[in-house]
């Protein structure tokens, strides 16, 4: 790799923004395709498709064989609300290698016997939130049923652009919410982003089913093209 590629390489990844470098196999030629220029590359259904997958792979063409080394961002996954979910979902999204963080303001919840080798921000999201650095490489859900901690989390997670955002509770009360979150200044599109009920729709009952519910959500909002997401959802 050239020093001139490798110092933009290294530019995105520091800002955590997407960057795939293609390599033609035959001659060694490469260019580098930043996030914002997939969608009008020659190559975007390819580069998009790895992207999506995070993984770096070899494709055929024009009739050369090329090696797309993908570069992405380490996902990460804020959750709001030290709770009995939390308390499985965490160490699930670890073992897919998500950058975990639990926040919540309620010490008797958010303690360490509770949540080992997870950080814990024991604040009101308004401190905690804004050093967490929330991007749209960040899965943000919110669990606590409490909006004085919730909603304010979502606002932040809106202006964030996180690439899923989740809410536990009912239909019923998620319309309370949007009726709150609008109030404060939220959109017809911001409510629209918030995926609650919560999870994919398989039946959970515990805790741990409820974790692989949301988990299994932010997955397939992470992996999926938009439209098959759509189709999961219904």
């Amino acid at each position: 790799m050239k020093l001139q590629t490798l110092s933009e390489v290294n530019i995105e990844r520091a800002a955590r923004r997407p960057v795939i470098v293609i390599t033609d196999t035959a001659n060694g030629d490469q260019r580098l395709v930043k996030a914002k220029d997939i969608a009008t590359d020659p190559l975007r259904g390819e580069l998009s498709q790895q992207l999506r997958m995070g993984k770096s792979g070899m494709i055929e063409a024009g009739g050369k064989k090329l090696f797309l080394n993908v570069y992405a961002p380490t996902a990460k996954l804020v959750i709001v609300g030290a709770v009995h979910i939390s308390q499985a979902l965490a160490p699930l999204a670890r073992s897919l290698d998500y950058d975990v963080t639990v926040v919540d303001p309620r010490t008797a919840f958010a303690s360490p016997e509770r949540f080992p080798d997870v950080p814990l921000i024991a604040e009101w999201p308004d401190v905690a939130l804004p050093p967490l650095n929330v991007d749209p490489y960040t899965a943000f859900v919110a669990l606590t049923h409490d909006p004085k901690i919730d909603d304010p989390a979502l606002l932040h997670a809106f202006a964030c652009d996180c690439f899923y955002i989740g809410a536990l509770g009912s239909r019923k009360t998620h319309a309370k919410r949007a009726e709150r979150l609008k109030a404060q200044g939220a959109s017809d599109a911001d409510m629209a982003r918030i995926h609650a009920p919560i999870g994919l729709n398989i039946g959970a009952v515990s805790p741990s089913e409820i974790a692989v519910a949301i988990m299994a959500e932010i997955t397939a909002e992470l992996r999926l093209p938009k439209e098959n997401v759509k189709e999961q959802a219904a």
